[in-house]
């Protein structure tokens, strides 16, 4: 199933706020965008209960290490307002609910579909001695994903739609089906439904997230694909200027999808791709669903077809078994795809998959090799960020003078005066770049 990703999900060691003074609900979000999107509703539905005085972690489970630093932040939020009711949810709370309940600084475990269910907020208004410590069902009995119409992202220019969620892959590393439950999708209509809301709120760019997009509809009516939804997006809501899609696997995108993506100037050229491999033995171990061809060929024919599309893309460095040819595959992966954006994991084993029962590399292996990728992602960036200089592109303002172009390529507001408001759309001229962004001026500067 497709990870988390720098893009349109967020890495697991990212942490977004939605801050709170005193006696208010703080709701800190690590990992994915659909997490950013449900802690939206929780907020709201928070709000509607009168909860106060409380701090929420949305977790994540992506890696151990994302465990580890969930924990770590309830720790530090502990820290800062120990008077604060502190309750815990997301995919680690679904995962492994005991052993968050077991923490000192915790008041309650909610699992990952209880807790966009407003009931369960009112009940949390309780003293903490009189909560139900755990409220988490079984995941794998959930067969709806309920749509939850919000107008608006505190703190966020752009907004996210959950149009999916779940994931019917049983890759050998990923412990999310377990998080997140078998593939569920949300109808066309209503999809349409929150966009239409999201742009009359004033939001030029929703991205579209859930866990596999790329299985959107097959449990729908009909069987619409995602490309099929991308398009009547696009028809019916013509006032939205600029639509993204997160993570997918290249390897399932349907014809009309790939159509779009190759002609359609309001869907952004900027693809991010669950790839974790360029080896072939190692993909097959992981149980994934194409081959390093085929992710290649996928690569080129969309450049191809639209020479300013650019690629992101989950890698595992260090994953079982991987021998130093192997990862030779992965390195060279980001040369024979042109990847731009990289969301490298070191293999991190989860209890209960299969790839923890295989013969590891060791850790200090794992690590270098990371580094390594890394290192090819950077010079990658560098080269991408490089070849925009001297263009006049439309950049969504965010906080603080930073945006993105269409490419997703960061940009920072190098003009004089205060910088434009967040959520404005504006068209820039990219005057240079750090390797890490670049500097920008408005357009008729």
């Amino acid at each position: 199933m497709p990870t988390t990703t720098p893009s349109d999900s967020a890495p697991a060691s990212s942490t977004a706020s939605i801050p709170a003074g005193e006696n208010q609900v703080q709701l800190v979000t690590l990992g994915c965008r659909l997490n950013i999107h449900e802690s939206e509703v929780m907020r709201r539905h928070a709000q509607a209960a009168g909860l106060d005085d409380a701090i929420i972690v949305n977790t994540c489970a992506v890696t151990a290490e994302a465990e580890r630093q969930a924990r770590q932040t309830i720790r530090r939020l502990a820290r800062e307002r120990p008077n604060a009711k502190l309750i815990v949810t997301g995919c680690a709370a679904q995962v492994n609910p005991d052993s968050f309940a077991a923490m000192p600084q915790v008041s309650q475990v909610i699992g990952n579909d209880r807790k966009l269910d407003p009931a369960v907020w009112q009940e949390s208004l309780l003293p903490t001695e009189q909560l139900e410590r755990v409220i988490v069902n079984d995941i794998m009995s959930v067969r709806e994903t309920a749509n939850h119409l919000v107008d608006g992202f505190r703190g966020h220019a752009r907004a996210f739609v959950q149009i999916q969620n779940g994931c019917d892959h049983r890759c050998t590393f990923c412990i999310i089906p377990f998080g997140r439950g078998n593939s569920r999708s949300v109808g066309v209509g209503e999809v349409v439904r929150q966009v239409q809301t999201l742009v009359q709120a004033g939001y030029r760019e929703v991205v579209l997230t859930g866990v596999d997009l790329t299985a959107y509809g097959k449990d729908l009516p009909g069987e619409p694909t995602l490309g099929q939804l991308v398009k009547r997006l696009l028809t019916i809501v013509p006032d939205l200027p600029r639509l993204r899609i997160s993570s997918i696997d290249s390897i399932e995108v349907d014809g009309l999808l790939f159509d779009l993506l190759s002609h359609e100037a309001r869907l952004m050229p900027h693809v991010h791709l669950s790839l974790q491999s360029g080896d072939n033995m190692i993909l097959k171990r992981m149980k994934r669903r194409h081959n390093r061809e085929q992710a290649i060929d996928f690569c080129q024919r969309l450049r191809a077809a639209r020479p300013d599309m650019t690629f992101g893309a989950d890698l595992i460095a260090g994953f079982p078994t991987e021998d130093e040819a192997m990862f030779e595959n992965s390195l060279a992966l980001v040369r024979d795809c042109q990847l731009t954006y990289l969301h490298v994991f070191p293999y991190s084993a989860r209890d209960g998959t299969p790839a923890a029962r295989m013969p590891q590399v060791p850790l200090p292996v794992r690590k270098e090799r990371a580094a390594r990728l890394r290192d090819a992602g950077a010079r990658a960036l560098t080269d991408h960020l490089a070849s925009r200089v001297g263009r006049v592109e439309a950049v969504l303002w965010e906080q603080n003078g930073q945006g993105f172009d269409p490419t997703f390529a960061p940009v920072r507001w190098a003009g004089d005066g205060a910088p434009p408001p967040p959520g404005s759309l504006q068209s820039v001229r990219l005057l240079e770049q750090d390797g890490r962004s670049l500097k920008g001026v408005a357009a008729s500067c």
